[in-house]
């Protein structure tokens, strides 16, 4: 099973080692796989742009 290259960018994300990744409109569905699956998806907030890029970051969850 192939690992979804989007895992990657969210753990960096995650990690503080990037403030930021985009997601283009053709990788939506690949990026929502691996989206899906946290437990913490509320924290990685997406940003729409230009032509269907969605920029996300993370924002940890305040309780």
């Amino acid at each position: 099973m192939d690992e979804n290259p989007f895992m990657e960018q969210i753990n960096a994300l995650k990690e503080g080692k990037i403030s930021e990744f985009t997601v283009e409109p053709k990788d939506f569905m690949v990026f929502r796989e691996v989206w899906k699956e946290l437990s913490d998806r509320m924290s990685i907030v997406g940003e729409a742009g230009l032509n269907g890029r969605i920029i996300y970051h993370y924002q940890k969850e305040e309780n």
